[in-house]
C-alpha cells in the first residue's frame, strides 16, 4: 500500500506523516482573497478530535486564515473532544467587545453538527451574551475550488514517481470514502461530489463508501471494488483534516492491501491547509457579512419532520441564513455523540439492517 503525500497543502508547523512530496508549494503569501466588506470577527467552528494533529491543524487554518487579513480576529473553537470549546470563543470575542459575530462551521456537508448541534451552543451564548449578534454561515459543501483540488491530485497519481508501475486510469478503481452521517440530506452529498469526480475521469469506476455511522462501510467498499478487477484502488478520504478516523482510514487500507497483494491500494491524505480551501472559506465568510447563505434543504430530515407537524418545530430553516439574534425554536439542547463513534462506544449504526429502519428518524 502507499501512502501519498501531495504537494499542494500549506507548511505548517505540524510534520506530515506521508512519506512523498513530489513538487514544493507555492508559498501562502502569494494568496490572494477578496477584500471583506466589514471587520466582524470570525469564529471558526471545527468539530473536534482527540488527535493532537488534528486539533492543531485547525489552529494552524485559522491562524493562517488571519494572517492573510489581520484586519479583525479570526478565533478557532470546537464543537465537542477537545478545547477551546464555541463558548470559550463567544467570550473571546465579547471580551474585545464586539456584539457582531460571524461564524463559520469548518465541516464539509450540513449534517446534524451543522443543523442542530452548533446552532445550539450558539444558544447557549445568546442567553450567556444577549447583547451579541450571531451570523451563521454555510458549511463548505460541493465547490468548484474542492472540485480542483482532488482533480489535481489524482493527476499526480498519473505521475512515474506515484505509478511506477504505469497502472492505467480504466485499470483502476477510486474507492471515495466519507466521514458518514445519520443525514441521508450529507450522505447523498458526498455521492455526488463522487459521482462527479468520476465523470470524464477515465477511471474504471467510483465506489462510495463511508468510515462510520452510514453504510456501505469503508470494508465492503474495498470489496465492491475488486468486484471489478482492478489493478489499483485509489482510496480518496474526503476528509479536511486528520485525525482518529483518517489514522482507522489508513490502517483498514493496509489490512486490505496485505489480504490482496495483487491490487495496489493508493491511499490520498485528508485535503489538509490548502489555497483552495482558504479561498472557500473567504466565500463563506463574505457570505456572512452580505447576508447571502443559502442552503437547499428540501430532501433534509429535519425539514421534513417539521413542515409534517412531527414534533420538533425546526421553523427557522436550520439556521441558514438567519442573524441568529433569537432563541430557536426546538429550545432544547442535544447531546454531540451521534455521528461518529467515541472510544469504545457502541455504534447503534452497525448492523445495516437497523440502520435502514432508523436513519429517516429524527432525532
Amino acid at each position: 500500500m502507499t501512502l501519498i503525500q501531495t504537494s499542494d497543502t500549506l507548511a505548517t508547523n505540524s510534520p506530515s506523516p506521508f512519506p512523498l512530496s513530489p513538487s514544493p508549494t507555492p508559498p501562502h503569501n502569494e494568496l490572494t482573497l477578496p477584500p471583506l466588506p466589514l471587520t466582524r470577527p470570525l469564529l471558526m467552528v471545527g468539530h473536534g478530535t482527540r488527535n493532537p494533529k488534528g486539533r492543531q491543524d485547525l489552529i494552524d487554518f485559522a491562524s493562517l486564515y488571519k494572517q492573510l487579513d489581520p484586519s479583525r480576529p479570526v478565533i478557532p473553537c470546537f464543537l465537542e473532544l477537545t478545547a477551546p470549546s464555541i463558548q470559550d470563543g463567544v467570550d473571546q470575542c465579547v471580551a474585545q467587545g464586539y456584539t457582531d459575530i460571524s461564524v463559520l462551521p469548518i465541516l464539509l456537508f450540513a449534517a446534524r453538527h451543522n443543523k442542530f448541534d452548533v446552532t445550539n451552543e450558539l444558544d447557549r451564548a445568546k442567553r450567556r451574551h444577549p447583547q451579541v449578534t450571531f451570523h451563521y454561515g454555510r458549511h463548505f459543501g460541493i465547490t468548484p475550488a474542492i472540485f480542483e483540488l482532488w482533480q489535481a491530485r489524482l493527476a499526480l497519481l498519473d505521475q512515474p514517481a506515484h505509478n511506477p508501475q504505469g497502472i492505467a486510469r480504466e485499470d483502476t478503481a477510486l474507492l471515495f470514502i466519507g466521514r458518514g452521517s445519520s443525514d441521508p440530506d450529507a450522505n447523498g452529498d458526498l455521492c455526488k461530489l463522487a459521482r462527479m469526480i468520476w465523470e470524464g475521469s477515465g477511471y474504471h469506476t467510483v465506489e462510495t463508501c463511508f468510515i462510520g455511522i452510514t453504510h456501505p462501510r469503508l470494508e465492503e467498499g474495498f470489496r465492491r471494488s475488486r468486484l471489478y478487477q482492478p489493478k489499483r484502488i485509489i482510496a480518496l478520504p474526503y476528509f479536511m483534516f486528520t485525525g482518529v478516523l483518517m489514522e482507522k482510514i489508513e490502517a483498514i487500507a493496509a489490512a486490505q492491501q496485505s489480504l490482496y497483494p495483487d491490487i495496489e491500494v493508493v491511499t490520498l491524505p485528508e485535503m489538509g491547509i490548502h489555497p483552495q480551501l482558504l479561498k472557500v472559506l473567504r466565500d463563506r465568510e463574505i457570505e456572512t457579512q452580505l447576508g447571502q447563505v443559502a442552503m437547499n434543504c428540501e430532501m433534509c430530515k429535519f425539514r421534513i419532520v417539521a413542515t409534517a407537524g412531527e414534533g420538533h418545530g425546526h421553523g427557522h430553516a436550520h439556521g441558514h441564513g438567519h442573524a441568529h439574534g433569537h432563541e430557536h425554536a426546538h429550545g432544547h439542547e442535544h447531546a454531540h455523540g451521534h455521528d461518529h463513534a467515541h472510544a469504545a462506544a457502541p455504534d447503534p449504526y452497525a448492523d445495516p439492517e437497523k440502520y435502514h429502519q432508523r436513519i429517516w428518524q429524527v432525532p
